[in-house]
Protein backbone atom coordinates (compact mmCIF):
# COMPACT_ATOMS: atom_id res chain seq x y z
CA UNK A 1 0.00 0.00 0.00
CA UNK A 2 2.85 2.42 0.84
CA UNK A 3 4.47 1.76 -2.55
CA UNK A 4 1.22 2.75 -4.25
CA UNK A 5 1.18 6.10 -2.40
CA UNK A 6 4.82 6.75 -3.31
CA UNK A 7 4.14 6.02 -6.98
CA UNK A 8 1.01 8.16 -6.89
CA UNK A 9 2.96 11.02 -5.26
CA UNK A 10 5.69 10.78 -7.92
CA UNK A 11 3.08 10.85 -10.70
CA UNK A 12 1.39 13.90 -9.17
CA UNK A 13 4.72 15.72 -8.82
CA UNK A 14 5.67 14.91 -12.44
CA UNK A 15 2.28 16.06 -13.73
CA UNK A 16 2.51 19.30 -11.73
CA UNK A 17 6.04 19.89 -13.06
CA UNK A 18 4.90 19.34 -16.66
CA UNK A 19 1.97 21.71 -16.15
CA UNK A 20 4.24 24.37 -14.63
CA UNK A 21 6.77 24.05 -17.47
CA UNK A 22 4.00 24.16 -20.10
CA UNK A 23 2.46 27.27 -18.54
CA UNK A 24 5.88 28.92 -18.38
CA UNK A 25 6.45 28.21 -22.07
CA UNK A 26 3.04 29.62 -22.95
CA UNK A 27 3.83 32.78 -20.96
CA UNK A 28 7.17 33.22 -22.73
CA UNK A 29 5.63 32.60 -26.16
CA UNK A 30 2.95 35.20 -25.45
CA UNK A 31 5.65 37.70 -24.44
CA UNK A 32 7.43 37.14 -27.75
CA UNK A 33 4.19 37.68 -29.63
CA UNK A 34 3.47 40.81 -27.60
CA UNK A 35 6.94 42.15 -28.35
CA UNK A 36 6.40 41.50 -32.06
CA UNK A 37 3.12 43.37 -31.84
CA UNK A 38 4.96 46.31 -30.22
CA UNK A 39 7.25 46.45 -33.26
CA UNK A 40 4.20 46.53 -35.53
CA UNK A 41 2.73 49.42 -33.53
CA UNK A 42 5.91 51.46 -33.95
CA UNK A 43 6.17 50.61 -37.66
CA UNK A 44 2.57 51.74 -38.10
CA UNK A 45 3.37 54.98 -36.28
CA UNK A 46 6.23 55.63 -38.66
CA UNK A 47 4.04 54.59 -41.60
CA UNK A 48 1.56 57.31 -40.64
CA UNK A 49 4.23 60.00 -40.10
CA UNK A 50 6.03 59.52 -43.40
CA UNK A 51 3.37 61.08 -45.70
CA UNK A 52 3.45 64.25 -43.58
CA UNK A 53 7.22 64.45 -43.84
CA UNK A 54 7.22 63.72 -47.56
CA UNK A 55 4.56 66.35 -48.25
CA UNK A 56 6.44 68.92 -46.19
CA UNK A 57 9.70 68.28 -48.02
CA UNK A 58 7.92 67.99 -51.39
CA UNK A 59 6.79 71.58 -51.10
CA UNK A 60 10.42 72.68 -51.07
CA UNK A 61 12.07 70.04 -53.21
CA UNK A 62 9.73 69.54 -56.12
CA UNK A 63 12.40 68.13 -58.43
CA UNK A 64 13.21 65.18 -56.12
CA UNK A 65 10.19 63.15 -57.31
CA UNK A 66 12.03 59.84 -57.67
CA UNK A 67 13.13 59.90 -54.04
CA UNK A 68 9.57 60.59 -52.85
CA UNK A 69 8.24 57.73 -54.96
CA UNK A 70 10.81 55.38 -53.42
CA UNK A 71 9.87 56.48 -49.88
CA UNK A 72 6.19 55.92 -50.67
CA UNK A 73 6.85 52.47 -52.15
CA UNK A 74 8.97 51.40 -49.18
CA UNK A 75 6.36 52.74 -46.77
CA UNK A 76 3.84 50.31 -48.23
CA UNK A 77 6.13 47.42 -47.27
CA UNK A 78 5.82 48.26 -43.58
CA UNK A 79 2.27 46.97 -43.25
CA UNK A 80 2.39 43.71 -45.18
CA UNK A 81 4.48 40.57 -44.98
CA UNK A 82 6.22 38.48 -42.38
CA UNK A 83 8.03 40.05 -39.42
CA UNK A 84 11.33 39.59 -41.25
CA UNK A 85 9.99 41.27 -44.41
CA UNK A 86 8.61 44.16 -42.35
CA UNK A 87 11.99 44.65 -40.66
CA UNK A 88 13.78 44.50 -44.03
CA UNK A 89 11.39 47.13 -45.41
CA UNK A 90 11.95 49.21 -42.29
CA UNK A 91 15.72 49.02 -42.75
CA UNK A 92 15.46 50.05 -46.42
CA UNK A 93 13.13 52.87 -45.48
CA UNK A 94 15.56 54.08 -42.83
CA UNK A 95 18.32 54.31 -45.45
CA UNK A 96 16.01 56.16 -47.86
CA UNK A 97 14.87 58.57 -45.13
CA UNK A 98 18.53 59.41 -44.51
CA UNK A 99 18.71 60.43 -48.18
CA UNK A 100 15.52 62.45 -47.77
CA UNK A 101 17.01 64.30 -44.80
CA UNK A 102 20.16 64.92 -46.84
CA UNK A 103 18.01 66.42 -49.62
CA UNK A 104 16.31 68.59 -47.02
CA UNK A 105 19.72 69.93 -45.99
CA UNK A 106 19.93 71.62 -49.42
CA UNK A 107 16.90 73.77 -48.62
CA UNK A 108 17.67 76.35 -45.91
CA UNK A 109 14.04 77.44 -45.58
CA UNK A 110 12.97 73.85 -45.04
CA UNK A 111 15.63 73.22 -42.40
CA UNK A 112 14.22 76.12 -40.40
CA UNK A 113 10.58 75.12 -40.94
CA UNK A 114 9.02 74.15 -37.60
CA UNK A 115 6.74 71.50 -39.06
CA UNK A 116 9.68 69.83 -40.81
CA UNK A 117 11.77 69.93 -37.65
CA UNK A 118 8.89 68.50 -35.63
CA UNK A 119 8.34 65.70 -38.15
CA UNK A 120 12.05 64.94 -38.25
CA UNK A 121 12.11 64.75 -34.44
CA UNK A 122 9.04 62.49 -34.44
CA UNK A 123 10.62 60.15 -36.98
CA UNK A 124 13.83 60.03 -34.97
CA UNK A 125 11.85 59.29 -31.82
CA UNK A 126 9.84 56.63 -33.64
CA UNK A 127 13.02 55.05 -35.00
CA UNK A 128 14.41 54.92 -31.46
CA UNK A 129 11.19 53.27 -30.28
CA UNK A 130 11.38 50.73 -33.12
CA UNK A 131 14.93 49.85 -32.10
CA UNK A 132 13.87 49.53 -28.45
CA UNK A 133 10.94 47.31 -29.46
CA UNK A 134 13.30 45.14 -31.52
CA UNK A 135 15.68 44.79 -28.57
CA UNK A 136 12.71 43.90 -26.33
CA UNK A 137 11.56 41.33 -28.90
CA UNK A 138 15.05 39.80 -29.17
CA UNK A 139 15.28 39.57 -25.37
CA UNK A 140 11.98 37.71 -25.21
CA UNK A 141 13.03 35.47 -28.10
CA UNK A 142 16.27 34.69 -26.23
CA UNK A 143 14.34 33.75 -23.09
CA UNK A 144 11.82 31.62 -24.98
CA UNK A 145 14.42 29.85 -27.12
CA UNK A 146 16.55 29.16 -24.04
CA UNK A 147 13.53 27.72 -22.24
CA UNK A 148 12.66 25.33 -25.07
CA UNK A 149 16.26 24.20 -25.43
CA UNK A 150 17.15 23.54 -21.78
CA UNK A 151 16.36 20.49 -19.70
CA UNK A 152 13.72 19.56 -18.55
CA UNK A 153 11.54 22.09 -20.37
CA UNK A 154 12.94 20.91 -23.72
CA UNK A 155 11.15 17.59 -23.16
CA UNK A 156 7.81 19.35 -22.72
CA UNK A 157 8.50 21.84 -25.53
CA UNK A 158 9.39 19.20 -28.11
CA UNK A 159 6.43 16.99 -27.20
CA UNK A 160 4.01 19.97 -27.30
CA UNK A 161 5.29 21.36 -30.61
CA UNK A 162 6.94 24.58 -29.42
CA UNK A 163 9.25 26.05 -32.08
CA UNK A 164 12.05 28.57 -31.73
CA UNK A 165 11.52 32.16 -32.88
CA UNK A 166 14.00 33.98 -35.08
CA UNK A 167 15.96 36.98 -33.84
CA UNK A 168 15.75 40.30 -35.63
CA UNK A 169 19.18 41.10 -36.98
CA UNK A 170 20.64 44.31 -38.33
CA UNK A 171 20.70 44.76 -42.07
CA UNK A 172 24.12 44.43 -43.70
CA UNK A 173 24.22 48.15 -44.47
CA UNK A 174 23.73 48.94 -40.79
CA UNK A 175 26.74 46.87 -39.72
CA UNK A 176 29.31 48.75 -41.81
CA UNK A 177 31.54 51.40 -40.30
CA UNK A 178 30.13 54.89 -40.49
CA UNK A 179 32.44 57.26 -42.31
CA UNK A 180 32.66 60.69 -40.76
CA UNK A 181 34.56 63.45 -42.49
CA UNK A 182 34.97 67.15 -41.80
Amino acid sequence: MTALWVVLLIVVVVVLAVVAIYNGLITRRNRVQEALSDIDVQLKRRYELIPNLVNTVKGYATHERELFEKVTALRAGLVTGTPGEKIAASNQLTETLKTLFAVAEDYPDLKANQSFLALQAELTDTQDKIMAAQRFYNGNVRDFNTAIQTFPSNLVASSMGFKAFEFIEAAEAETRNVEVSF
